[in-house]
């Protein structure tokens, strides 16, 4: 089994970080996989997008034209890749900013409003794990245990003490995601 994966949105996001979790966890699995991280020049702001592929088998390229899951999170980006997104695939989107939501009706459509439950929640710095949580509730393409492992390898080891608000944000993830 092999899922083509793109994760977009603006710097500071957490898109990119998110997607070397996902590779991490695919990696805690054995599995064959692809991280490719693609940004503009502003370091906070500016667009960025991270292909991840994880495979059962060798992945023999990590650029794609089509992905099977599409997770955008502003209208720029949905803009943008909405239409890669093969017919019967998975495009998740967050609400907040998206003034023309996605209107495809070849595709599974979510919506998941991480930016509000993270303001509203005091959970500001977990954002890219709420949406992580609603991929994996849709998806679960690796375990919520390698996606632990992967965000300790990940973290500084002074950041450490705060694997349990991410994971509870992956968890809020799982309980907010919901169909179009």
């Amino acid at each position: 089994m092999q899922h083509e994966i793109i994760i977009a949105g603006f710097g500071g996001q957490g898109v990119l970080s998110m997607g070397k979790i996902l590779a991490y966890a695919g990696l805690m699995e054995d599995k064959e996989v692809s991280w490719f991280p693609s940004y503009g020049p502003e370091q906070r702001g500016g667009t960025a997008n991270v292909t991840v592929i994880l495979s059962d088998q060798r992945v023999s390229s990590p650029v794609l034209n089509e992905f099977d899951i599409a997770i955008v999170l502003n209208q720029p980006s949905l803009d943008k890749f909405e239409n890669t997104v093969k017919p019967g695939g998975i495009l998740i989107y967050d609400g907040n900013g998206i003034n023309n939501p996605p209107k495809r009706k070849d595709i599974e459509i979510y919506q998941i409003d991480a930016m509000n439950i993270a303001s509203t929640e005091g959970m500001a710095k977990t954002f890219n794990m709420i949406v992580l949580g609603g991929l994996l509730k849709v998806s679960p393409i690796v375990k919520l245990e390698s996606v632990m492992a992967g965000l300790k390898k990940s973290l500084p080891e002074r950041h450490h003490k705060l694997l349990p608000m991410n994971e509870k944000a992956i968890i809020r993830g799982m309980e907010i995601i919901h169909k179009q």
